[in-house]
């Protein structure tokens, strides 16, 4: 009987995924499959969640099938990030008229995205005093302890590093490893790499310009083969976010969502303002924040339902360069740093809720001005360097509770809701990327105005 129903969940899907294909055939736009793979989505999951009891056997079995297309989808596009981002950045950088270019590029970026994590940290403790959440209002189970202890467990490789110890982490000791994605900053470590490269034709421009041009033209090929990889890739969007969406919702317990309602109701509560206040950046520089969110909402749905900042880079980056008019460059340095450094999510928000949470077990005050503003600087520091050890949300708490002097087992508390706080953090981490990247093309200059105000779709299917 089990079988029959894993085959009959597998068929469901099969037979979802073929009406986002026909809808595909039928031309219908991208943002509109993205939806509706969304929304076919999370009926089915609710639908498997009414069939089936909470961690049965089916939905666990009935996922794992699902996966071979949510999370294949996901894997396919990490398997573009690293040439995209190589080709991308070298390509922009020789196209640049100096190498002041790249460093104020690189600064406009770095400051906007460790000033919003300011910003983040700053709406999180006034949410998080507003809501009167405390640490030991949340009932502790077999689960949490479990997961409290793994995080003590954890903090020693966090304490192991200093901040500064992490930020060397970030240069590219062996970059060919780091193409391979070997280490948690892997990522950030090829983009330092391929700015060497790119500097480096600068310079051969003025002593071997043949050696050069030979180079750019090599370049270029391997840039339209790669981005021709990342349109096929990209054609599977909706199919992916059907298949993701489908497992969480199918694999979320409500029981624990409810005893923790108040949390999660405060996080997105935070993440909400957080992301208005994007708006409120993006209109001051020009840019109708409307226009702005039907432009971005496919990525962002990507983000939410993958939970992966690094597997969004590749829609990242279109969405910035086709739908927003940011310079190929830009939007890859945004997109690539936006994955590692100030995500105002996972390194702004989460944290310094749990700091607030949990400094009155220790007979803190979290309203004096003095943790207030130790917490801001501490959570915007360590957004830089959260990316040396990895982890994200989880190793971003635990620099800052460590550094705050907090207990971190009680983090662990929030496990069974993780998940779900996740898929917001996530989103808005991606869009303070994009915000990054327009703000910088707008400083410079750099900005094409008409691709933004142009209805344009990215839409895929026909390129």
């Amino acid at each position: 009987m089990e079988t029959l129903q894993i085959i009959l969940n597998i068929a469901v899907m099969l037979v979802l995924l073929g009406l986002l294909f026909w809808m595909q055939k039928k031309h219908i736009s991208f943002t509109k499959r993205v939806f509706t793979g969304l929304g076919l989505g999370i009926l089915f999951g609710v639908a498997l969640q009414l069939l089936f009891p909470s961690g049965s056997a089916v939905i666990g079995k009935s996922a794992d099938w699902f996966n071979i297309v949510g999370r294949g989808y996901v894997g396919l596009l990490q398997m573009v990030v690293i040439p995209l981002i190589m080709v991308s950045i070298i390509s922009a950088i020789m196209k640049l008229k100096g190498k002041q270019n790249l460093g104020k590029i690189s600064g406009l970026i770095i400051a906007v995205l460790l000033i919003t994590t300011a910003i983040a940290a700053s709406v999180s403790i006034v949410t998080t005093l507003s809501f009167d959440l405390k640490a030991l209002e949340i009932p502790a189970g077999d689960r949490e302890i479990e997961q409290g202890a793994k995080l003590e467990q954890r903090l020693g490789d966090v304490a192991d590093k200093t901040i500064p110890q992490q930020i060397l982490d970030f240069i590219p000791k062996n970059p060919f490893a780091d193409m391979t994605g070997a280490r948690s900053t892997s990522t950030l470590a090829v983009v330092i790499f391929s700015a060497f490269i790119g500097v480096a034709v600068l310079g051969l421009d003025r002593k071997k310009p043949e050696q050069a041009e030979m180079f750019r033209k090599m370049v270029d090929a391997v840039y339209a083969v790669v981005m021709r990889i990342v349109t096929l890739v990209l054609r599977l969007t909706p199919y992916g976010i059907l298949a993701l969406i489908t497992n969480t919702v199918a694999t979320t317990n409500p029981q624990e969502i409810l005893k923790l309602i108040k949390f999660v109701g405060a996080s997105y509560v935070a993440l909400i303002v957080m992301f208005i206040i994007h708006l409120i950046l993006l209109a001051i520089f020009g840019y109708n924040p409307v226009q702005y969110v039907r432009k971005v909402l496919p990525t962002l749905v990507f983000a939410f339902t993958s939970r992966s900042s690094a597997a969004t880079i590749p829609l990242n980056v279109e969405t910035q360069t086709k739908r927003l008019g940011v310079p190929d460059g830009i939007a890859n340095l945004s997109a690539s740093f936006g994955a590692t450094i100030g995500q105002n999510g996972c390194a702004g928000i989460y944290p310094a809720m749990l700091a607030v949470m949990i400094a009155p077990t220790v007979g803190i005050n979290p309203m004096s001005w003095d943790f207030i503003l130790t917490l801001i600087l501490v959570v915007m520091i360590s957004s830089f360097g959260v990316a040396g050890v990895g982890g994200g949300a989880t190793f971003a708490s635990l620099i800052v509770l460590s550094t705050m002097n907090l207990p971190v087992a009680l983090a662990g508390l929030l496990i069974s809701v993780e998940p779900l706080i996740d898929m917001g953090r996530t989103a808005l981490n991606v869009n303070d990327s994009i915000t990054a990247g327009v703000i910088t093309g707008k400083v410079l200059g750099e900005n094409d105005l008409e691709a933004f105000k142009r209805n344009v779709d990215l839409d895929v299917a026909q390129a």
